[in-house]
């Protein structure tokens, strides 16, 4: 019965061809005994608790749902989803798994076809659930270029799940940030699809291999929003989506085999992503082979009726949804119960599309151990520890390796405690300042006030005074993030004048829908720091103590006044994106000097805070040029940052020739030229020099985070794909072009200039008005020329999109 079927009209409508994926027997038979009603309960989830707001309009939405207490009723078909059991509320973890098991006991017992719910979770920073470890943001995985060691992260975040009978995480996010003020920056990894997809990849290994599936989100455009609101549509050409916005899927479906994928909420060009198949069947599908579940983004099916208005009500609005390719509709059955339904009863919409959908829900639950018969026949845990020390380690070395040092006098590391010091700001104090939004502190705790953390969260003061336990540690507050309250200056500016040396903390506050100043909906209409801070800051650094300004944040803001200012300014500077659990220690290991700084910045900082949106992949007029008054060069460019120590790069040897569907080695020597062990990022730049389109003056094509002592050397060897140079050409086919082609290894995307700005325009445009070259440190080999031979390659499934590394002695 459902295997590929003959086109048959559906009533009403033109010929469908709905081919059905293949399956197992088990899993056809099971469909085929199916009622329409308990086909649509498997393609919707049940939201157990809904009190909070952590979804948009959720209030709204969930206003018809039917209550908790109603669930043998509910359920009576079956249900293809619990929503975030453990995410929502706090709740005992070994509780509430007691009662998960109970009740999916009671779905195999009570419905006739006795088939358990997937459970699903957030899980960006670490399972979003009380008293589970808290792990930094995602804009800090990119800051630390160790994809190895988010992947480990992402599989000790699948082992708690798994353990609490969770099945699928809605993580990793692989939007590719172009506009910083969007609040959702800091769920997003870097401003390079290359960095996004390969640490994306490697999370959705680490969780998918404790046996829970990863969800990719957000397909596609959603960062690319106009302005950076949230929701707002994206106005974008057909090319920028394959070549910037597709790749970190893409890798992450063919590299890292994720099982589910959940929609943007835009629309792209006009065309909601939510209806469109061409995107969500054809393409993800048709040309990639995903093989997975599509997820709806949290009423995204409703919101093609009440915020696209490209449907008339709830049935049209799911029949949309469900023929463009969304499987499963959650957080609940709002559209896909009834009112999709009707539409099938009245033969408005072929049920074959509505099999096909069921399919692919069962077969995911076949996968995951669900219609054994055994499923759930084991006891619930009766103690879970959600937090223990080895995933407080790993946050800790993951946040030290994502702190990114800006600028530094010479002041750090302290190495010898000081007598006094003096920890100040809106963020020293605060754990929540340390969390990023989708954390469980900020997402949930927040509409919880009085309840205890659940776990342990030392402030960056906390840990200062741990680090330093014979300095006198003076703290105060100055400010508040948001707000014009200038009444704690004068006391913050006292603990500073009598210190030898103070950490000043300022940034960001995580969390949704206009609380706070980065997260879900809290979208920033500039890049300058919120509230007074900056007034702070300038304050206590005029007290002549030297400061070391600790700028803890969700996105990148404009820093130039603390870090190239002409009068006084901070002594170091040292950038963390949301760090999480153990950041206030990872902060004070830096401080310290027990760890060497080693993390890059995962986006350009701008220059002004108006210079948006800028990334750093940029055909020659992109950037600065005489045709044009401003100038959009970042204060700190991709791919910077500073060390306690020092790095020499020599000896690059590169391919001569290779063909347009080979790859490229490319060797490079490495040394710790200093006195103290580090990690170095080595970065391979590329720039196409002459393509059929305009190319971007430089792009990371491969990198590798290499350890040293002092003093010592290895070699590192990348062998990357020719098809990192591919992009789609004016007959839209994505490829990789003969030619030349330069390639070269840099400390950050800045570091090798090819022109002057008179290159530009040829000396006939000069400008008066343009900043000239903006020097940051930074050095980079000579450019290699290579010379890439052939005929066009178009790329297909089977080219390798991830430069393979090897690091020898």
């Amino acid at each position: 019965m459902f295997d590929v079927v003959p086109d048959v009209p559906a009533p009403g409508s033109a010929e469908l061809d709905v081919p059905m994926p293949p399956v197992s027997g088990r899993v056809a038979a099971l469909a085929a005994q199916m009622t329409l009603e308990e086909k649509l309960a498997q393609l919707v989830g049940y939201w157990l608790d809904q009190n909070g707001t952590v979804a948009p309009m959720q209030s709204e939405m969930t206003a018809g749902q039917a209550d908790g207490g109603l669930l043998p009723e509910i359920t009576k078909h079956g249900l293809g989803h619990y929503t975030r059991v453990y995410g929502t509320r706090p709740v005992d973890p070994v509780e509430r798994a007691q009662w998960l098991w109970d009740e999916q006991r009671r779905l195999r017992r009570e419905t006739r076809l006795g088939i358990p719910a997937i459970v699903h979770e957030e899980c960006l920073t670490g399972l979003a659930a009380w008293k589970a470890a808290t792990y930094p943001t995602p804009l800090a995985w990119g800051a630390s270029f160790d994809a190895e060691l988010v992947e480990e992260m992402a599989a000790q975040i699948g082992e708690s799940m798994r353990a609490l009978g969770v099945h699928q995480g809605l993580a990793p996010v692989l939007d590719v940030i172009r506009d910083p003020r969007w609040g959702r920056v800091d769920e997003c990894i870097g401003e390079d699809p290359y960095l996004v997809g390969v640490v994306g990849t490697a999370f959705v290994r680490g969780l998918q291999s404790r046996g829970v599936i990863a969800t990719l989100k957000h397909f596609v455009g959603y960062s690319a929003s106009e302005a950076g609101r949230n929701h707002g549509p994206v106005s974008m050409g057909p090319r920028e989506i394959a070549d910037v916005y597709l790749p970190p899927f893409e890798m992450a479906v063919r590299d890292g085999g994720a099982g589910s994928v959940m929609n943007s909420y835009s629309s792209i060009d006009g065309l909601p992503v939510a209806a469109d198949g061409a995107l969500l069947t054809d393409l993800l599908r048709g040309e990639w082979g995903f093989e997975g579940t599509v997820v709806a983004d949290y009423f995204a099916v409703a919101f093609l009726e009440v915020m696209h208005e490209v449907a008339a009500d709830r049935g049209e609005a799911a029949a949309l949804a469900l023929t463009a390719g969304i499987d499963v509709e959650l957080p609940t059955g709002d559209a896909y119960l009834e009112p999709l339904a009707e539409r099938v009863r009245a033969g408005l919409l072929d049920e074959r599309i509505v099999d096909r959908a069921v399919l692919r829900v069962l077969a995911q639950k076949e996968s995951l151990g669900l219609l054994e018969p055994d499923a759930f026949e084991d006891e619930a845990p009766t103690s879970i520890d959600l937090d223990p020390a080895e995933h407080r380690a790993l946050a800790r070395r993951l946040a030290a390796e994502s702190l990114v040092l800006l600028t530094n006098d010479g002041t750090l590391p302290l190495r010898q405690a000081p007598a006094r010091l003096a920890v100040v700001g809106p963020n020293a104090d605060r754990s929540a300042a340390l969390m990023g939004c989708y954390s469980f502190v900020n997402h949930v705790l927040a509409h919880h006030p009085g309840t205890p953390d659940g776990i342990e969260l030392p402030t960056i003061a906390d840990a200062l005074a741990e680090a330093f336990p014979q300095a006198e540690v003076v703290r105060a507050e100055g400010c508040a993030v948001e707000g014009d309250d200038r009444s704690g200056f004068a006391a913050a500016r006292e603990a500073v004048e009598g210190a030898d040396v103070a950490v000043v903390v300022v940034g960001d506050q995580a969390g949704l829908f206009g609380r706070g100043t980065v997260g879900e909906g809290n979208d920033a209409q500039s890049l300058a720091l919120p509230g007074v801070q900056r007034e702070l800051v300038e304050e206590l650094v005029a007290t002549g103590t030297p400061v070391v300004l600790v700028v803890v944040t969700g996105r990148p803001y404009e820093l130039g006044w603390a870090l190239d200012a002409d009068g006084p300014r901070p002594a170091a500077v040292l950038q963390s994106f949301f760090p999480g659990e153990e950041g206030g220690r990872a902060v004070a290991d830096v401080v310290t000097g027990a760890v060497t700084p080693s993390g890059r910045l995962p986006v350009s900082l701008p220059r002004t805070a108006g210079a948006q949106p800028y990334r750093y992949l940029q055909p020659i007029l992109g950037g600065p040029s005489d045709v044009t008054s401003t100038d959009p060069t970042p204060v700190r460019p991709f791919g910077f940052g500073l060390s306690y120590t020092t790095f020499a790069t020599t000896d690059l040897e590169v391919d001569a020739e290779v063909p347009t569907d080979g790859v490229i080695t490319v060797g490079v020597t490495v040394e710790n030229t200093g006195g103290v062990a580090g990690a170095t990022v080595v970065q391979v730049y590329g720039h196409d020099v002459v393509g059929s389109l305009p190319r971007p003056v430089a792009q990371l094509l491969a990198f590798a985070r290499v350890e040293l002592e002092a003093g010592e050397r290895r070699r590192v060897t990348m062998r990357v794909p020719a098809a990192r140079f591919a992009f789609t050409g004016r007959d839209m086919r994505r490829g990789v072009e003969p030619g030349v082609v330069e390639i070269w290894v840099a400390d950050h995307a800045g570091a090798s200039a090819p022109k002057t700005l008179e290159d530009t325009t040829g000396g006939a445009i000069v400008s008066s008005a343009v900043n000239r070259r903006h020097e940051v440190p930074g050095t980079a080999t000579e450019r290699a020329t290579v010379t890439l031979t052939g005929e066009f390659h178009e790329l297909t499934g089977a080219d390798a999109r991830i430069a393979q590394v090897e690091v020898t002695r």
